[in-house]
């Protein structure tokens, strides 16, 4: 069967080029560079690679992997290679998620040309897919996964391989049926329509089809009346129902007829309840929604350690890419580690390692180009300055010519701050976060004198630096901490404006001696002994000053600490190995899911105000505490954990986790149904009790059960509670790496209760 999309796929001769196919050289590092022979399928929507234009190819990628195209001059790897193939010659394919990026050189300009455009044009294509457009391209995918001769239609036998491909145990009588029902042509194979139809008779909703029967009065449609009624008792949609229901309507109603009518057929409600509008995700919270001019301290700020990273602390990989993955991802607070470098160049990497090395300059090239591609709201560049003050010098100098007018380098309006500014004022720019010889008082009071004598320079130097430790030291250094240590330059120095760094000795000594500028890094062990110590002090220093929390020294492969412990007590910048996937990431994921993406998440009123009693460890009374009723009632479409292993079937249950205050931080989950990944029934409820609800996040995880080993992962998606909506709701899964699983997902019904009424403590 062509692709489902084959009459709306862009015809281009770019496209027809690469399906004929291109001998490129696939590059993985300056040593291994491999010709290889990519061609795009005749679906337009994968491509196979090979050793040779007739060897034996396999799934190289689908565009739907893809997340943009890049120049060769761009990729790290093709500049270190330059001298031997020329950059107009290469390019990167660049996947979603933590996929590493694919390196290739064309055998000319042109046809690195025509790879690039092409690419561009197909995911283009795809990112602006509509519902029924993924459906059908998932649909078509599988197809060509069942069709093993390729012949274009399907025999019985291809179909039951099918099945379990997809995850569906089923009765052979059964499937035979169905399988006949679907033959309209009586040849005794599935084609194209044919096998749309056998994959709807697949995907029969009882459960759907019962709850629209229950507002429905003739079984066949919902009136407009009857709509709203569903809004407003099950969706909870409240007085926007009638207006709402209209919209919804003309929106998700497949018929002409239908939408002047003002009715919704079957169709029409499960394409709603599908939608982003029957998405447990509530949409409001997809833009901007939040004040975003209180001041920075006011917010949680979505941060990443070690940034150049792509694996772990000792031996792995520094990357420009890493800075890239971080700010596209949404990422406002990156970490710059530098070094004396060769040729007074300085570098960036994790001192003392065997990690890899990259020069400064490229950082901040990238920072300065992906910086506002995902956000306009500020970035924050958290330096580790290791260097000699001749290379400081080279530091503050590509700062200021590279990053230009989005560098920050004095304060909004000349004038002496009374607290820090806030996103809106700071949209678009870059600000650096270090050490500062004078405070920015006296920095405001000299910037029109002349600059001191080179006597009372140094001596403001040294006394700076007697004021100074040295952050973050690695064990190695900390033996090390005799030599004396690198006097700060001014021209560096002054790029420091807001975000003074200082060393945290306790809440008393910052009350006293610090200024709102200035702010301190925590581990993770001094900040959960300080919530555990002096929790509501904590919550109370986070009011007027910014902190950071960073993972512990021994986490060498790059793992991550639970980060919702930090944010309970208010801290904003909480950084985390954005390379390692897992529950830690995706909970940082799911707080910073909201409020557009923008890096910016305004903390609860009671973790701002500066005569806040509130305690992490132990909250007053549940003034708002909420009962969470959670029906799990089904799933359809759910992956296969080991797609290699035709035959097995997953057993999928659901657990429901959620993450706050220690006393609400809890789990529940279903049973398991066995052998069915494609519509497995659950039908069951969760009850959950909450004493702080506007600190809490759900994460909803799907698990293949395996009574002999640890239960598989097959996919998740975390959100914040006040983003949740009430009703009936699908979930849609992501994986490990937070990328769609279209068209998994989950469906269930919510509601949530004023109190704790009839749970148990």
């Amino acid at each position: 069967m062509a692709s489902l999309l084959q009459g709306r796929l862009p015809v281009n001769q770019d496209l027809l080029l690469m399906q004929k196919g291109t001998l490129m050289r696939k590059v993985r590092s300056k040593s291994w560079k491999k010709l290889r022979y990519f061609r795009l399928q005749d679906d337009g929507m994968t491509v196979w690679h090979a050793r040779q234009a007739r060897g034996r190819a396999k799934p190289s990628f689908s565009i739907s992997d893809v997340d943009t195209v890049r120049e060769g001059h761009e990729s790290e790897l093709l500049r270190n290679l330059a001298e031997e193939f020329p950059l107009e010659q290469g390019f990167t394919i660049v996947f979603h998620g933590r996929r590493s990026n694919l390196d290739l050189v064309a055998n000319s300009v042109e046809e690195a040309q025509i790879w690039m455009q092409g690419l561009q044009l197909l995911v283009d294509f795809v990112t602006s897919m509509d519902q029924q457009e993924r459906l059908d391209q998932w649909l078509s995918d599988w197809f060509q996964h069942g069709d093993k001769n390729q012949d274009g239609r399907m025999s019985f036998g291809e179909v039951q391989r099918l099945l379990h491909l997809m995850n569906v145990e089923m009765d052979q009588d059964h499937a035979f049926q169905l399988f006949q029902r679907a033959d309209a042509s009586q040849s005794g194979t599935l084609e194209g329509e044919e096998f749309v139809e056998f994959y709807k008779s697949l995907t029969q909703r009882p459960e759907v089809q019962e709850l629209f029967e229950k507002f429905s009065s003739d079984g066949q449609k919902l009136t407009l009346l009857e709509f709203v009624d569903f809004l407003q008792e099950e969706q909870k949609e409240g007085e926007r129902a009638s207006d709402l229901a209209l919209e919804l309507i003309d929106c998700y109603e497949p018929s002409d007829s239908g939408k002047l009518r003002h009715v919704l057929s079957m169709d029409g409600f499960l394409s709603y309840l599908y939608s982003k509008d029957g998405d447990i995700f509530n949409p409001t919270c997809l833009p901007i929604y939040q004040d975003m001019t209180q001041p920075l301290n006011q917010y949680y700020i979505s941060s990443s350690h070690n940034t150049y990273l792509v694996g772990d602390q000792l031996c792995g990989q520094s990357s420009v890419e890493g800075y890239i993955r971080a700010l596209k991802r949404g990422c406002r607070c990156v970490e710059v580690d530098i070094w004396d470098g060769p040729s007074g160049e300085p570098i960036v990497y994790h001192g003392h390692t065997l990690t890899s090395r990259i020069p400064f300059k490229d950082v901040v090239a990238a920072i300065g180009q992906y910086a506002f591609q995902t956000s306009d709201y500020p970035v924050i560049l958290s330096l580790e300055n290791h260097c000699s003050w001749e290379q400081q010098e080279i530091i503050a100098h590509h700062l200021t010519e590279i990053l230009g007018n989005q560098l920050l380098s004095t304060t909004l309006d000349g004038q002496l701050p009374t607290q820090l500014p806030s996103p809106e004022e700071l949209r678009r720019k870059i600000l650096v976060k270090g050490k500062k010889l004078k405070t920015l008082e006296e920095d405001l009071e000299e910037e029109e004198e002349e600059p001191e004598s080179e006597l009372e320079e140094a001596e403001l130097q040294l006394e700076a630096q007697m004021e100074s430790e040295p952050q973050e030291l690695s064990p190695r250094s900390k033996d090390k901490k005799k030599k004396s240590k690198p006097i700060l330059c001014p021209s560096l120095s002054a790029l420091v404006v807001y975000l003074k760094a200082v060393t945290f000795y306790s809440f008393t000594h910052s009350r006293e001696h610090y200024r709102f500028y200035e702010t301190s890094s925590f581990s993770e062990a001094k900040a959960k002994s300080l919530i555990k110590e002096a929790g509501n002090e904590f919550v109370l220093h986070n009011t007027w000053q910014l902190s950071r929390v960073y993972p512990s020294g021994l986490r060498t492969d790059s793992s991550n600490y639970n980060p919702q412990e930090f944010w309970n007590a208010g801290c904003q910048m909480v950084a985390l190995n954005m390379q390692t996937a897992g529950l830690e990431m995706d909970l940082c994921d799911g707080l910073f899911r909201q409020n557009a993406g923008s890096g910016y998440v305004l903390k609860p009123d009671f973790l701002r105000d500066a005569q806040s009693s509130f305690h992490p460890e132990r909250p007053i009374s549940p003034f708002k505490a909420q009962t969470l009723l959670i029906q799990v009632i089904s799933g359809q479409q759910l992956p296969k954990v080991d797609k290699t292993k035709e035959e097995s079937i997953v057993d999928p249950l659901v657990r429901v986790e959620i993450f706050g205050i220690r006393q609400d931080t809890t789990r529940q989950e279903t049973s398991y149904v066995e052998n069915n990944g494609f519509n497995p029934y659950w039908g069951q409820t969760l009850c959950f009790r909450v004493l702080v609800p506007e600190l809490a996040l759900l994460r909803f995880v799907v698990k293949d059960y395996d009574w002999k080993s640890r239960n598989d992962f097959i996919g998740q998606y975390t959100l914040p509670w006040n983003c949740m909506q009430q009703g009936y709701r699908h979930i849609h899964l992501l994986s490990k790496d937070g990328i769609s699983l279209h068209p998994a997902s989950i469906f269930v019904h919510i509601c949530t209760r004023e109190g704790l009424e009839g749970v148990e403590s």
